[in-house]
């Protein structure tokens, strides 16, 4: 067995599909289906089963992606040690962020971060607070940066900044008039369209809903979409409300699509991720003091060179 048959069985289980796993390996699809072939000939195992035109993982191959991911997140793990040899010279580093704070907070961090130490590959992944999570607990990823509240006994958190959440409208909305607005009329009389579950923005929203004694259940909830972009889309073609990031919606706030509704909304946290009992590359604490020391909308914000970063880890 090699690494190289590992990485191609993950990719192909990962999307069950034989040309799009070559694609992302760069690879020939007959190279990928020679690899597969050869690790069920070699232990005499059925990894996939061929349904018509398409591959599904058989119950073998099911037990054997969760080895064979954890003994590729150990090569990972053997990678960035390695790499801090080389004094951040080289090496790569894997974060994943949530929607809002990915598209509005974290790319200056990142950029003065590369600036600083640009033989760092920076690989960011975007998904909702859960993902974000999951990937830093089962060390997909060593840093992760999220909104609002999380419970995980595995994932220490560190405090980077407050974001303001508030309930905007269309224009023509009855709720557009600037008059203050009490929960309970809040939800009697707006239609709203959400993040999915396991978006911070919704969880958020839904907290400081019950903590106003109205349920998520009781929240007219009309449509469920998986981006900001989608949402604030929905909301200013209709006449429906959401809850939203005051970064994502200063834009159409300034252009009058929007509204925002005299409903004040409690701020949440951004807060950064690691896992309490994984080793921190030299990498990630560096760029957990870039991320504790930089406020984007400061431009020459960011740690000083001198060593005592590393004090940061888990």
């Amino acid at each position: 067995m090699t690494l190289e048959q590992l990485v191609v069985f993950v990719a192909v289980a990962e999307r069950e599909h034989l040309t799009r796993a070559a694609e992302a390996l760069h690879l020939t699809p007959s190279a990928v289906s020679s690899a597969i072939r050869k690790l069920e000939d070699f232990y005499s195992v059925t990894l996939f089963d061929r349904v018509g035109r398409g591959i599904v993982l058989t119950a073998e191959g099911r037990v054997f992606l969760d080895e064979a991911r954890a003994t590729l997140a150990r090569v990972r793990s053997a990678e960035r040690v390695l790499g801090e040899l080389g004094g951040l010279e080289r090496g790569a580093l894997s974060v994943f962020a949530s929607q809002t704070i990915a598209s509005y907070w974290l790319p200056q961090v990142l950029m003065r971060f590369h600036a600083r130490y640009p033989g760092i590959e920076l690989r960011l992944s975007i998904g909702n607070t859960v993902a974000v999570a999951e990937a830093v607990a089962g060390g997909e990823a060593e840093l992760g940066y999220i909104e609002g509240t999380l419970d995980n006994p595995l994932l220490a958190k560190r405090h980077l900044t407050d974001d303001a959440l508030m309930v905007v409208v269309a224009p023509g909305h009855p709720l557009a008039d600037g008059r203050p607005v009490t929960p309970g009329e809040l939800a009697r009389q707006a239609a709203f369209v959400l993040r999915e579950e396991g978006s911070g923005t919704r969880f958020e929203f839904e907290h400081a809903m019950a903590g106003f004694g109205i349920a998520p259940a009781d929240l007219n909830v009309v449509m469920v979409l998986p981006s900001n972009e989608a949402v604030l889309s929905a909301v200013r073609s209709g006449h429906a409300a959401t809850a939203i990031s005051g970064a994502v919606a200063a834009p159409w706030l300034a252009s009058g699509e929007l509204k925002r509704v005299n409903f004040d909304l409690p701020s949440r946290a951004f807060q950064l991720l690691s896992h309490r009992e994984r080793h921190l590359s030299k990498a990630a604490s560096e760029l957990v003091a870039f991320s504790l020391a930089s406020q984007p909308d400061e431009p020459g914000a960011g740690p000083p060179r001198a060593g005592g970063v590393c004090s940061t880890a888990t």
